[in-house]
């Protein structure tokens, strides 16, 4: 790919090249992970440090009770792990009757939490460093604590605004110490978690889902009126799974299968083809309408068909088929915006990061609390914040996705991976909710189709998509641009929104030679390479 290395927009980041890079949006979670790089480990074990980290530097986004996602080039392969957790066994439509949606917060928020189980198994399949090391960074900077950044800082404050999280048990106690959240550059030490990480490192995980930890999760849950078991801990597995994948413009472009939204990517990417992109310049409104209306329709069909594979009522395969993402992509008008009748887009809070060693292995990996800070339950005196993905299920029934006990719900969080004549070209992945599949939809327009260096790709700027004609897009749009999307009758609105955002995104892409990253501007982070 020829990229153009001159061209840009307005940032604080430039594009960071090495034989060995981890990316992501703190920089000592990237850091730790360039650590283990350099102390002979290979790109698994810097992602599984780089996560670790991650629950501390970035809680209001993940914590040790997330969920997780990966992609894992192997050199030669690429590998999918869903460790995305299901309802707890005692759930079912009758516990949530006379609701008009699931619970966004508390226990009847909270499934099984798959990241602890996420690490383990990649680390079991490919690590090379011993498990404990790959914890000791997060263990010290639990201890140590360190110096709370710009865009965690407003990020906390605005969770701590919240009244169910601010009210949620262990919550204040753990996230609130000083009575209100932390400020720019004041220091948050978090020993309880520490305590934690010391039970998983020396379990390689099993701790937190047969044993000490289980059991406290089991009682937290018991005494708070939670359907959460230790036996819905211990029957936990993460599943490997076989990528799903579409071609554009000389690429295979890779996401993890349903009960994700990847396929909500690939769809409006498989759209797209068909809709005459490059004719116009990537900022003309004009493009972006065209991949607008593409987004819409992937979402119309993904919010109705999308939950556990099982339950679903098509496949993927029929979902990806050429000839009806054709004639899906002939719905779409030219010049004016509509509404395919996409349900409500979801909201999240979550990290994604990125990892590529000298001897070719590559993963992209996310994990996530949902909304935030999640659940707002915190277990006590061992720091770990529970998710609430029990918020993505339906309760209408015979929905693919409505509720049940030991189902999976619909999840947000898509690690996403781009391969080239079948080998390795780059990780990345674009957090934030609903918005994840819009990043990688733009992202990747920008860099395949109109030649943006990956860096001048995440900088650029965004719209998202929220639901019907309804849009908001991003300050430093050209405003003809604007013009034109408002003409066209999209609506333009502001965020009402505690977390979200237009995600922030993080891409390694491999050269000849080594690496170039990228890391996006929205967040704290960096892109760090040898």
């Amino acid at each position: 790919m020829n990229f153009d290395w001159a061209a840009g927009y307005p940032s604080r980041r430039s594009p960071v090249f090495g034989r060995q890079v981890v990316a992501t949006s703190h920089p000592l979670a990237a850091q730790a992970g360039l650590q283990m790089l350099l102390r002979g480990g290979n790109a698994v074990d810097a992602a599984i440090a780089t996560a670790a980290c991650m629950t501390l530097v970035e809680p209001c986004s993940n914590g040790l009770g997330s969920d997780a996602f990966a992609l894992v080039w192997d050199g030669q392969a690429l590998h999918g792990l869903n460790a995305s957790g299901p309802a707890p066994a005692a759930w079912s439509p009758a516990r949530f009757a006379g609701l008009a949606q699931m619970p966004q917060r508390g226990w009847d928020a909270v499934t099984v939490p798959g990241a602890v189980a996420a690490w383990a198994a990649l680390h079991q399949r490919f690590g090379r460093l011993p498990f404990a090391d790959l914890m000791a960074p997060a263990i010290e900077i639990a201890e140590r604590g360190y110096a709370v950044p710009v865009g965690v800082a407003d990020k906390w404050a605005r969770a701590a605004r919240v009244p169910e999280l601010a009210q949620g048990s262990g919550f204040a106690q753990a996230f609130l110490p000083r009575g209100r959240a932390l400020q720019v550059g004041e220091r948050f030490v978090f020993a309880e978690a520490a305590r934690s990480l010391r039970l998983i490192a020396d379990s390689q995980g099993e701790a937190f889902y047969r044993g000490e930890i289980a059991a406290a999760l089991d009682a937290f849950s018991r005494a708070e009126g939670g359907a959460l078991r230790a036996s819905d801990l211990a029957a936990y597995q993460p599943e490997w799974v076989a990528p799903i994948a579409t071609d554009f413009q000389g690429y295979r472009v890779h996401e993890i299968p349903p009960n994700g939204q990847g396929i909500a990517a690939l769809m409006a990417l498989g759209m797209a083809r068909h809709c005459g992109l490059g004719e116009h310049p990537v900022d003309d409104w004009r493009t972006q309408h065209l991949l607008i209306e593409a987004m819409k329709l992937a979402f119309a069909d993904t919010y109705a068909q999308v939950a556990e594979p099982a339950a679903m009522r098509v496949s993927s395969a029929q979902l990806l088929d050429p000839d009806y993402l054709r004639e899906r992509a002939a719905l779409i008008d030219r010049e004016r915006a509509q509404d395919f009748g996409a349900g409500n887009p979801v909201k999240g809070g979550t990290i994604y990061l990125t990892t590529a060693d000298a001897l070719g292995m590559q993963v992209s990996f996310i994990q996530s609390n949902y909304m935030g800070f999640g659940s707002g339950l915190v277990l006590p005196s061992y720091g770990i914040s529970l998710q609430n993905r029990g918020a993505c299920f339906s309760l209408q029934p015979g929905h693919p996705n409505e509720v049940a006990g030991g189902k999976r719900p619909f999840h947000t969080i898509i690690p996403a991976f781009l391969t080239k004549d079948g080998q390795a070209q780059m990780g990345f992945g674009v957090m934030g909710g609903n918005m994840q599949p819009q990043g990688h939809l733009q992202t990747l327009v920008r860099m395949l189709v109109y030649g943006q260096n990956p860096q001048a790709a995440c900088d650029a700027p965004r719209w998202r998509f929220n639901q019907g004609l309804h849009l908001n897009a991003e300050p430093h749009w050209p405003s003809a641009t604007l013009t034109g999307l408002i003409a066209a009758g999209h609506q333009l609105g502001d965020i009402h929104d505690s977390y979200q955002d237009f995600g922030a995104g993080q891409f390694i892409w491999k050269l000849e030679d080594g690496y170039v990253a990228a890391s996006d501007p929205r967040r704290d982070g960096a892109a760090v390479a040898v």
